[in-house]
């Protein structure tokens, strides 16, 4: 058996068991919060992409739509992830959410640094974001090794957003190198 399955039936006479309107409540509301922090990211991207457009970037950069594409998919993700954390009452889960909170901070944080401050700061900027999703990188691992032992798909479910992270941060270092 494993540890991190709850074997108690559904239900929410079950203790330890929330009621379901309750779960779907706190789904949505975690795919709500992703989803906001993905809107607020995208507006420094929106208002300074016209240097993003003549700058430098890596050879293996993709079209701009695959980057909308893979992080809404990647938010929707990390959500569920965080939800099946969340609901998961046999192990205690607030180290692993304050995780998730981080990560979510992180990813407002860095395209106000490398979008938002580059018309101001030039380089400079990119070199910031780059700390910040370097520390982003860092932080989603430990999202992994929190999310795993709690629920073992929560922790399956962060992978490919660990991956594109450490994708993205290689995008970051050449674009910090050759702008």
């Amino acid at each position: 058996m494993l540890l991190n399955i709850d074997p108690a039936a559904p239900g929410p006479l079950t203790p330890g068991i929330r009621p379901r309107r309750r779960q779907v409540g706190a789904l949505f509301g975690f795919l709500a919060a992703s989803w906001l922090v993905s809107l607020l990211g995208s507006l420094p991207i929106r208002m300074n992409s016209t240097w993003y457009a003549a700058a430098v970037k890596a050879p293996w950069t993709p079209p701009g739509w695959m980057f909308s594409a893979a992080w809404l998919v990647l938010y929707a993700s990390m959500a569920v992830a965080a939800w099946l954390v969340w609901r998961q009452q046999l192990f205690p889960r607030r180290d692993a959410l304050r995780v998730y909170v981080s990560l979510l901070v992180l990813n407002l944080a860095w395209p106000m640094m490398f979008f938002g401050l580059y018309p101001a700061m030039g380089s400079a900027a990119l070199w910031l974001a780059l700390a910040a999703i370097a520390a982003h990188a860092v932080l989603a691992v430990f999202a992994v090794l929190h999310f795993g032992p709690i629920n073992t798909a929560a922790g399956v479910l962060m992978l490919p957003y660990v991956s594109w992270v450490l994708f993205s941060t290689s995008l970051n270092l050449y674009a910090a190198l050759n702008n």
